[in-house]
This record gives C-alpha cells, sequence and structure tokens, in this order.
C-alpha cells in the first residue's frame, strides 16, 4: 500500500463515471475519503449509499465546501476550475488532480512496468482516432485498450488484473487542465476549434489546455499540417530530448509526414532517408467511412501507432478491422435513390463542417442547443452543397438567421416545436426537399439536450424516422 494515500484525507469532487472509481481506489489504497457532490438526486444517493457501506463519506447536495482536514482533491473533470471548492483548496495550499492525473500517478504500483500510452485530443474526431489506433495496435498483436474520456476508465486500466502492452487514451481538455504531470510516449492534437469556452473562459486558456498533452512527451508530438494551431502547440512544448514533431495531411506529406498520395496513405515520417522514401500504409477505401476528416484521423493513429514501432501491414489490417461507432457519419439507409447519413455527434460547427463537406448535395438538419455557437462561417462554406435545410430546436433561428445571409436561395424548413417527434417532421421534409442522389445529412452543429437526453437518443430518432420512410 503506497504510503502517499495510506491515512491521507482525500476528497473526491463529483460522483458519477469518475468519481466513484476514484473514491473506491483510494479508499482501498487507505486513503479517508470524503466525496462531495453538488446533486442530490436518486442516482446520486444509489451511488453514495454504495459508498457509504464501503466507509467513505459522502456529502450530498454541497459541492462547494472544501471538507476540513483535505490533503488533495480528486475531482471530476467537468467540474469548472473556477468553483469555489477550488478557490477554496488554492487559498489552503490543497493540490487538484483529476482521475486521468490520479491514474497516471497509480501506474506501475503493483510492481508490473506500467503500459505507455499513446493520447489523442482535439476538438473533434478524438473517439474515432483513438479507437483506430486500438484497432491498429490490435492488429499488430498488442495487449491495448481504448480509454479514458472515451468511456472506458483510465483507474481500472491502471489497477486492474489485465495487462497491457501499450493504451490508446483519449483525453478531453478538463482531463487535460486537471492533469499537470502526465507524460505520453507520444501525443497528437487532431484540430482545435472554439468549444467549452464558458468553461475554459477563452479560447487561449482552452487551447493551453489541449497543449498540456505534449508535455513530456517522449517520442512524437504529432500535428495537423491544416491546423497551424496544433503546430504552434508542439513549437511550445516542454518534450524530451529526440521526441520529433510529426505531421498529417491530406495532401502529398512532407519529409517527417503522413499524407496521401493517389488514395494511398504513406508515411514519410517513420522510414529510413524521409526526404527520398516513403511507405506505403493503406487505401482511401481501407477507412470507413472515406469522408476527409475521417481520414485526417487515420492518418493521426497511423502516425501514434508508427511511433510505437506498429508495422506498415498492420495500419492497414487495423484500418480495415475498425468500425466506427453509432451516430458518427453513419449511413442509415437509401430511399428513393436519397442516401440518409446520422451525423448526430457533429454536435458543434467544426464537426459539422468536416461532415458537410463529406457530401456534394445535402438537404442539412440542423438545430439543437448552440451553446454560443455562431454559425456564419459554417454556412457561407457549404451553401454551394446545400440542396435545401430542415431545423429543429431552440437556438434553430440563429442558423435561419445565417442562411439567411450567406444561402439565401437555399429553401428553409423552420420547425416550430421542440419535442421528439419533431424528428419525424424533419425527415419527411427533408424528403420533400431531397432529389436522388441526394444526401440528407444529420448534423446539428448544436448539442441535443432541448429535445432529447443525448445526441444517441437524437440519432437513434432520425434513424427510425427514416426507417418509417422506407417502411
Amino acid at each position: 500500500m503506497p504510503s502517499e494515500f495510506t491515512g491521507k484525507h482525500v476528497t473526491v469532487a463529483g460522483l458519477g463515471v469518475s468519481g466513484v472509481p476514484a473514491a473506491k481506489v483510494l479508499h482501498g489504497l487507505g486513503a479517508h475519503v470524503t466525496v462531495v457532490n453538488d446533486g442530490d438526486d436518486e442516482r446520486a444517493r444509489t451511488q453514495a449509499a454504495q459508498l457509504e457501506a464501503l466507509g467513505v463519506t459522502v456529502r450530498l447536495g454541497d459541492g462547494d465546501t472544501l471538507p476540513e482536514g483535505t490533503e488533495l482533491i480528486v475531482t471530476a473533470p467537468g467540474w469548472k476550475p473556477t468553483k469555489p471548492l477550488f478557490t477554496a483548496a488554492e487559498r489552503a495550499g490543497v493540490p487538484v488532480w483529476g482521475d486521468v492525473e490520479l491514474a497516471w500517478r497509480l501506474r506501475g504500483l503493483d510492481g508490473r512496468e506500467p503500459a505507455p500510452w499513446l493520447a489523442v485530443t482535439g476538438t473533434n474526431g478524438k473517439t474515432t482516432t483513438v479507437q483506430m489506433l486500438a484497432s491498429i495496435l490490435k492488429a499488430a498483436g498488442l495487449r491495448t485498450a481504448a480509454v479514458g474520456n472515451i468511456g472506458v476508465s483510465l483507474l481500472d486500466a491502471v489497477t486492474g488484473e489485465e495487462e497491457y502492452d501499450v493504451l490508446a487514451v483519449e483525453l478531453s481538455s478538463y482531463q487535460l487542465h486537471w492533469a499537470p504531470s502526465l507524460r505520453a510516449h507520444s501525443a497528437a492534437v487532431l484540430n482545435l476549434a472554439p468549444d467549452h469556452l464558458d468553461w475554459h473562459g477563452s479560447m487561449e486558456a482552452y487551447a493551453a489546455d489541449k497543449g498540456r498533452i505534449y508535455e513530456g512527451n517522449r517520442i512524437a508530438c504529432v500535428y495537423n499540417v491544416a491546423d497551424k494551431a496544433t503546430e504552434d502547440l508542439v513549437r511550445g512544448a516542454d518534450v524530451e530530448e529526440g521526441c520529433r514533431a510529426i505531421g498529417f495531411t491530406l495532401g502529398t506529406p512532407g519529409p517527417s509526414q503522413l499524407g496521401v498520395v493517389e488514395g494511398i496513405l504513406v508515411d514519410r515520417a517513420f522510414v529510413e532517408d524521409r526526404h527520398k522514401n516513403a511507405q506505403e500504409l493503406a487505401e482511401i477505401s481501407d477507412v470507413n467511412p472515406p469522408a476527409p476528416h475521417n481520414i485526417a484521423n487515420a492518418l493521426a493513429a497511423a502516425g501514434l501507432a508508427r511511433a510505437f514501432g506498429v508495422s506498415a501491414a498492420a495500419v492497414r489490417d487495423g484500418l480495415r478491422a475498425f468500425t466506427p461507432d453509432a451516430h458518427r457519419i453513419a449511413h442509415v439507409a437509401d430511399v428513393d435513390g436519397v442516401a440518409y447519413v446520422d451525423d448526430s455527434k457533429a454536435t458543434n460547427t467544426h464537426a459539422t463542417e468536416a461532415s458537410l463537406a463529406a457530401y456534394e448535395s445535402i438537404v442539412w438538419i440542423a438545430g439543437g442547443l448552440a451553446k454560443g455557437a455562431t454559425f456564419d462561417e459554417l454556412v457561407a462554406g457549404a451553401a454551394k452543397r446545400l440542396r435545401g435545410a430542415v431545423l429543429i430546436g431552440a437556438d434553430r433561428a440563429l442558423i435561419r438567421e445565417a442562411l439567411a445571409r450567406h444561402a439565401p436561395e437555399v429553401p428553409v424548413v423552420d420547425l416550430d416545436r421542440t419535442d421528439t417527434g419533431a424528428m419525424l417532421q424533419a425527415v419527411q421534409e427533408a424528403r420533400r426537399l431531397a432529389r436522388p442522389g441526394d444526401t440528407v445529412l444529420l448534423a446539428p452543429a448544436c448539442a441535443s439536450m432541448d429535445m432529447f437526453t443525448n445526441y444517441n437518443q437524437r440519432g437513434d430518432a432520425f434513424a427510425q424516422a427514416v426507417r418509417e420512410l422506407g417502411a
């Protein structure tokens, strides 16, 4: 039992998918654990009862007061740094870690060699890239798992019985903010666009937290050639001697880059004499789906895998074996010559921009909670691809106004309802606007919680409505 936790008074901030495992692990390590939680609903009370049965103290309905004697806080990633609990901790000199920081510090406590982390962040594409990376690593015969913000606990991965050769780790900006000592084998920032600014306070603070993923990298910092902000983060990172900057691009790659040449994904980074040679990795057709932003995800995953020494054949085999999660640019059905595609996961303008760029003629279903976003740039860039638009949700007027300014010729159906049944009407209206060869695309550019529990339920409603069209 590690002396640094034995008898230590640790406050865990927040229940849920990160707080409960953290409390259990810390209690098992001999710490005196108190959990504080803002909510006091039925779910929280059930979780509290489970922890109290183990001997953990739980305070519901008060997540702002620092428990007396606290020596360390381990927080859920979503709790804002401005919360009074953390202000009090700063005044008292109490350090604050996230669950990722705790997992990082617990590696190897059982005497096993810690598995290196290949880490991924970015505004969009994180989950897909990490899953692609795990598929590639498995194709190489490595024991691995996709963990972190993807929904699989890092704490479970580092403290469980299963042994890994390497971990594919998805990290959000929230998690990175609370992980000061994380040092990955190699890491990638896929892209940067305004998101979660209410939490971080500014774009600069958001970018700085994303950039933490590069700190202390040993082998490679993978960045997006098309997004200069990601390269700037590499330039500003304090890495180990010999760590390389590796770019990925949808164009022809230069030395120390991965890219695309005549439909082939190629590597000019991890080859001998990269100024003259390139290694074929896979064909575009090996990427599912072969949309431009997904090819970029595949290149980033390949870059991290190659940094870990994985063969070109394993990259190809892993990409071929990969199946994307639901609601990520997923083809639902063809009805009367029109394709219906569910990209409900496109909850911000950056993700929606990539989704719209994947198709030539689109009837766009959009709307929901805008989270402070503006839509002029998105609409202006996609205007020539739009056959029509069907708008739903609380903040649909913002998109309607952007369409009026930048795509006035595009017919718009504005559905003045926010109940879940609106999706069936939206799909029916989209069918009326579409022509054979078009794509009806659900890419809302907004969050879903005004009408649905989450983006999964929204995508399911879209798919069900499409199935009713073809019935």
